[in-house]
């Protein structure tokens, strides 16, 4: 099983936001670059058959471009375990629902998508894999699943998405 990380984009800062924390959607820079990153996934011959959300409204945006982008057939899930605060750990549970051959975008949030990451690769918790706004990583997910089996293929920043989706056919 194939999964890709990728944290939302670029939203509206904190304090220039004033409703509900979840509400705070992204700037229309930063739905762009999230346009420009799925181009780059598309080149990158990423293909979802899945596509995993945070309730929160970035990351529904972000999911949405992503998810039109990559003409991915099955709907949106929104699902919990991708909020900033969720143990890393139930992400790996949700995963092991989608059949061996699936290949799964989740869309979430730091510092949970990071620690997910470090769980997935070495087994245990850490804050040492950070993804930026837009960043993405791809792992491959030995069945059954299990921490620490991961294998990590790619690793990129927005930057390095975004130049790869605009370098034409």
């Amino acid at each position: 099983m194939d999964c890709v990380l990728l944290r939302h984009g670029i939203a509206v800062e904190r304090d220039e936001w004033a409703g509900p924390e979840s509400d705070r959607p992204l700037t229309e820079r930063g739905a762009k670059r999230v346009a420009q990153v799925a181009a780059g996934l598309n080149r990158l011959d990423v293909q979802p058959t899945h596509v995993l959300s945070s309730p929160l409204i970035r990351a529904i945006e972000t999911a949405k471009i992503a998810h039109s982008s990559l003409r991915v057939r099955a709907a949106v899930q929104i699902v919990d375990e991708l909020l900033p605060d969720a143990p890393p750990n139930e992400l790996l549970s949700i995963l092991s629902n989608f059949p061996p051959e699936s290949c799964v975008l989740c869309i979430g949030h730091e510092p949970q998508l990071g620690m997910a990451a470090s769980i997935f690769l070495s087994g245990r918790s850490s804050g040492s894999f950070p993804l930026k706004k837009a960043g993405a990583c791809l792992i491959e997910l030995s069945i059954p699943l299990k921490p620490g089996r991961g294998v990590l293929r790619w690793w990129l920043t927005p930057i390095q998405l975004r130049t790869i989706g605009k370098r034409g056919g």
